[in-house]
């Protein structure tokens, strides 16, 4: 049975939502994806949406939207994606804070550097739980 990943910040329309979408490209074979945050947006961000989709193809328009933590099932790992207030709990088995800053209302140049910081931590997260250094 695969393990259920959380992708957590406070809106819920940035960062979480790409790493929702690299999860489920780069992982889904490991874990299944979900993020939320504490508050919502009404659309995830339209420049991270912009570069997901040039990087990777994936239109995160079409395939998610801004959710809260009551919205997700209950999850065996949380990350916390670098809220630089008070991060929202959710319980779990196993937490991080991967302390990304938000790019919202930087250059693309940010965009792109923030998609692939999430793209490396979302892999190594992968292998170590098929090594078994995450249960």
């Amino acid at each position: 049975m695969k393990l259920k990943v959380a992708f957590i910040c406070v809106h819920n329309s940035c960062r979480s939502q790409m790493a929702e979408a690299l999860g489920k490209l780069f992982a889904s074979d490991v874990f299944d994806s979900y993020s939320a945050g504490t508050e919502t947006k009404p659309h995830i961000n339209q420049d991270a949406v912009r570069i997901i989709k040039r990087l990777y193809g994936i239109n995160m328009n079409d395939t998610q939207r801004s959710k809260l933590i009551d919205e997700i099932p209950e999850v065996d790992i949380v990350i916390k994606m670098g809220c630089n207030v008070i991060c929202p709990f959710m319980p779990s088995n196993h937490e991080e804070d991967w302390g990304i800053d938000d790019p919202t209302g930087k250059s693309d140049e940010d965009f792109f550097k923030t998609a692939m910081i999430i793209e490396e931590k979302v892999k190594d997260l992968a292998k170590r739980i098929r090594n078994k250094e995450i249960e």
